[in-house]
């Protein structure tokens, strides 16, 4: 039987671990250590002397929160929590003293537990309510870690039993009472000034401020130096003008109907509500001032998360390459990402569960983030908007710990803040503060929400403001008088209408090319290079291929990879039969010899979806993992293989925060298969295609998403390139010159032309995002491959590819195409010898910007063509076609040509392609011989 119970749990125990690779490439960083001593004999023994206590004093623990008063406006439901009550556990007598060493903590960590500790249970009954059942309710006790548990116990209770940070010293009042006052002063005057603006004040939630207030605080006296902050719309004016020292002046301007950014730069801007500042700010007891960088966001909830994850951690790991010792330098040390929620929205949105899911991650963990969920609770009432007792508990997926705080008690707010951040800069993990507090104007300032919310705002409404009710409180105490605070609020008011008096004359500045983006030029201007060498020297690229895989020779890789090495050997050597991923582990591997880091992100992109890149390699016997390019390579840029979860918004988020930090990398996104980028629409939409045109911001993101019809089925058919098509805010009309455009979208046959790409991304001096839809079929496709003299100096990415099998005078149809066909068509084309000659497949390899001057120059070679066709094997309504048509039209019309281009290809359909094969052949034989009818 003992041995039947010690199996049983071990098992157990193994069904808590994690099971990994032994993968410490680049990237992965080793987390940081934390240990706290265990319990001693005689705490184990009292422990089990006083069980009942023991029980007691944990349910104080697990479930103080259910009864703590952390509700400002007391509507929320609370039942008497029976595990609260002692006489459950036997404890009776009141006056009886129980030893309490190991069970309540009075000591901090260190200090000596073997001197035993009698209180009477009246006495520990007030400690632990004070602590638990407050205005401050913690939630601790779900997390499996009893280091976690015990370092909450031993914080939370022995600074409670010292009084350590209960009183404030007054300067610190002083500095809330203003912080307050001001939020409040500004609110008022904006709903005096402009009574019809929608300016999601703070009002209700002024408390934000002194929270994010400490935050700063105390992370500045513990050396960290940037903080990235990603937050929604609610409180965003209060907090720039505020904290952030965002000008009035600039504000008042936009609210006008100014640009908040130079008229000159064409871009358009965006909405008040999600305008920037990064100052750098200086706290008493801090070595250096903090810098604050507060994201331009979109109006989609909770969307701007992860972007500032990514920013984080790319910010951190630029760091590393100025320590000596990276060993010495952890996630979280000098870099730290606040993330600002809505309480309905950090529970409904998914992208929130997906970022949680990245936080402990080796190659995505930021070294803890720390959450503020501004807790509103107006538009859904509880009951329709979660399942769950609060908004936060979707943090215990990572077993977050979560402090919910009563809003109208600013200094327990700055409380609670100081605490979470303590744990976070500890464990280096996330942690959740849940500030509770209220919307005196409903969603905006203009809604009546009395409509659906009748007794919540009666009673709202009944009750003074928080900053009133504080500035009450601190007169009391004799902390400020009512003169001062009087005079507060009038000279914040005359400064205010100073600024205001001087928008008019404002004069808005850019700031875009500052610090790492220095050397980078606005992509308008004349000074963009858009197409440059991106060759490079034949033994460089000989170097580069032969280090893509190796391998020490104790290292053992499996035997069916022994193919791969020895063809890309045979294949760097011979200069001949390059395939797709020799010519990215080239890419990659010259930019790193240039200086650039590259990492790409997704799901198994270290093997690659299709078993085709093996840019790390496993050893069979004990699963170590090697990036050939990071061990074989003397470079200063590193390769980062981010295999990521099963997330798309999140992943490409954090990739796309990556490229804002940083110019000099370059970040891929791999979708697994072309379609699965549906998941990260609000990305492409919000980000990807318009951040340049809103805020002036700059990626270099790319994305990778395999594409091509293949009898698959529906899904995984298609990348959709379309939608990004009808993004691009590329013009219609003929012109010779390159135009500038939002995003750059790709469908490169041959990888030569994917090698010369990926290089072009990092060797212009302004960046875009680049969108590929990528190669499945062609992977390995023999008349797919590239010579090595297609890469060396000279040459660079072509925007078209002319057929250079056939003499142009004898073309009598010219069929312009993109992507994979290209290759069915010729190999028909072969087989047709009657048509040979006649008929002409000219590659359109670049949609966006459309090279419309290259293609009239090569169309204009076909003089005796009669007509001109676009092929594809997407459906009509879908693939290049509707973006491609009027565009070609127009090349035709410069070139005075008699027709109109025609179409040969699927007709209309609902989905990308059939999911019964025989059918999908039939298509696909269909298509191929509308291509070739009538050619004579």
């Amino acid at each position: 039987m003992q041995r039947w119970n010690s199996t049983r749990q071990m098992k157990s125990a193994q069904a808590l671990s994690v099971r990994f690779y032994h993968d410490h490439s680049y990237g992965y960083r080793e987390p940081r250590k934390f240990t706290l001593p265990d319990y001693s004999p005689s705490q184990l023994e009292n422990r089990t002397v006083n069980a009942p206590l023991l029980r007691y004093v944990d349910s104080l623990r697990t479930h103080g929160h259910r009864a703590a008063r952390i509700d400002p406006l007391d509507l929320l439901q609370r039942e008497e929590i029976a595990a609260l009550d002692p006489t459950r556990y036997g404890l009776v007598d009141q006056g009886r003293k129980y030893n309490i060493n190991g069970i309540v903590w009075t000591q901090p960590v260190g200090v000596d537990t073997e001197t035993p500790v009698e209180w009477t249970l009246e006495n520990i009954t007030r400690h632990l309510r004070t602590v638990y059942v407050g205005r401050i309710a913690y939630e601790y006790m779900h997390s499996p870690s009893k280091t976690e548990r015990l370092w909450f116990s031993h914080l939370l209770e022995s600074e409670i039993a010292s009084s350590e940070a209960t009183d404030r010293n007054h300067k610190a009042k002083e500095r809330i009472h203003g912080l307050l006052a001001r939020s409040e002063t500004f609110d008022q005057f904006l709903q005096l000034k402009f009574p019809n603006l929608k300016r999601y004040g703070l009002e209700g939630g002024e408390s934000m401020l002194p929270a994010l207030d400490a935050l700063f605080c105390i992370s500045a006296r513990a050396g960290v130096e940037h903080i990235i902050i990603g937050m929604p719309h609610r409180g965003r004016l209060n907090l720039l003008t505020g904290l952030l020292e965002y000008p009035p002046r600039a504000l008042f301007h936009k609210i006008k109907g100014n640009y908040e950014i130079p008229e000159q730069l064409g871009a358009s801007g965006d909405v008040i509500s999600h305008l920037v500042s990064s100052p750098s700010l200086t706290y008493e007891g801090a070595k250096q001032p903090v810098k604050v960088s507060l994201l331009p966001n979109p109006s989609h909830l909770e969307a701007i998360s992860p972007v500032a994850l990514g920013k984080t951690r790319a910010k951190q790991f630029s760091l590393l390459k100025t320590v000596s010792d990276p060993n010495d330098c952890f996630p979280g040390d000098k870099v730290m990402c606040v993330q600002l929620h809505g309480d309905a929205s950090f529970t409904g949105q998914g992208v929130v569960m997906e970022g949680l899911g990245l936080s402990n991650l080796p190659h995505y963990t930021v070294g803890g983030s720390v959450h503020i969920v501004v807790n509103i609770g107006y538009t859904t009432p509880a009951s329709g908007a979660r399942s769950s007792l609060y908004c936060s508990d979707i943090g215990k997926m990572i077993n977050a710990p979560v402090l919910h705080v009563n809003g109208d008690y600013p200094e327990d707010v700055a409380r609670a803040v100081e605490v979470a951040f303590k744990y976070r800069n500890y464990f280096r993990k996330d942690v959740i503060i849940d500030l509770i507090v209220y919307r005196r104007w409903g969603h905006n300032e203009l809604d009546e929400p009395a409509f659906t919310q009748p007794l919540m705002y009666e009673k709202i409404r009944s009750r003074r403001s928080v900053p009133s009710l504080y500035e009450e409180q601190l007169i009391n105490e004799n902390i400020i008088t009512a003169e001062s605070a009087t005079s507060l609020r009038s000279s914040y008011k005359a400064f205010l209408n100073d600024e205001l008096s001087e928008a008019d004359s404002y004069v808005p500045k850019a700031s875009m090319l500052e610090k790492q983006w220095n050397g980078i030029v606005w992509p308008a201007t004349p000074e963009a290079v858009r197409n440059p060498d991106t060759g490079v020297d034949i033994q460089t690229l000989k170097d580069i291929g032969k280090a893509s895989i190796y391998f020490p020779e104790s290292f053992e890789i499996h035997s069916r990879l022994t193919r791969h090495v020895n063809n890309r050997l045979k294949a760097v050597e011979s200069g001949r039969n390059i395939d797709w991923a020799t010519a990215e582990a080239l890419a990659f591997g010259s930019l790193m010899l240039e200086g650039h880091d590259v990492r790409i992100s997704g799901q198994d992109v270290g093997r690659g979806t299709f078993s085709q890149r093996h840019a790390m390699l496993v050893d069979q016997r004990t699963e170590k993992v090697i990036v050939p390019l990071n061990s074989a390579l003397e470079s200063e840029g590193k390769l980062e293989l981010a295999n990521s979860s099963l997330s798309e918004m999140g992943i490409l988020g954090f990739e796309y925060g990556v490229s804002w930090e940083k110019p000099n990398i370059l970040p891929i996104w791999e979708a697994q298969f072309g379609d699965f980028f549906n998941g990260a629409q609000v990305i492409i939409d919000t980000f990807i295609s318009s951040a340049e045109t809103k805020w002036l911001k700059q990626s270099g993101i790319v994305m990778l998403l395999p594409h091509g019809l293949d009898g698959a089925g529906p899904e995984h058919s298609s990348s959709h390139f379309e939608r990004f098509l009808q993004l691009s805010n590329d013009g219609f009309e003929f012109t010779k010159h390159s135009r500038d455009v939002n995003v750059h979208i790709v469908f490169p046959t041959t990888p030569a032309q994917y090698f010369h790409l990926l290089r072009r991304q990092m060797k212009r001096n302004f960046r875009k995002p680049l969108i590929v839809a990528g190669p499945k079929g062609l992977l390995r496709l023999p008349a797919a491959s590239s010579l090595l003299e297609d890469m060396t100096p000279g040459t660079q990415f072509q925007s078209v590819l002319d057929d250079t099998s056939v003499a142009p005078e004898g073309v009598k149809r010219v069929v312009l195409l993109t992507g994979k066909l290209y290759y069915d068509l010729i190999k028909e084309r072969a087989d047709r010898q009657n048509v040979g000659s006649s008929i002409a497949f000219i590659r359109i390899e670049e949609l966006s910007p459309f090279p419309f001057a290259t293609l009239a120059k090569i169309l204009s070679k076909y003089a005796n063509a009669s007509e001109v066709v676009w092929a594809q094997e997407e459906p009509r309504n879908q693939g290049a076609f509707p973006h491609v048509q009027e565009r070609i039209n127009a090349v035709l019309g410069h070139l005075e040509f008699r027709g109109r281009v025609g179409y040969r290809g699927r007709k209309e359909d609902s989905v990308p392609a059939p999911g019964v094969v025989k059918l999908y052949a039939e298509q696909q034989k269909k298509v191929i011989a509308a291509v070739f009818e009538d050619v004579y």
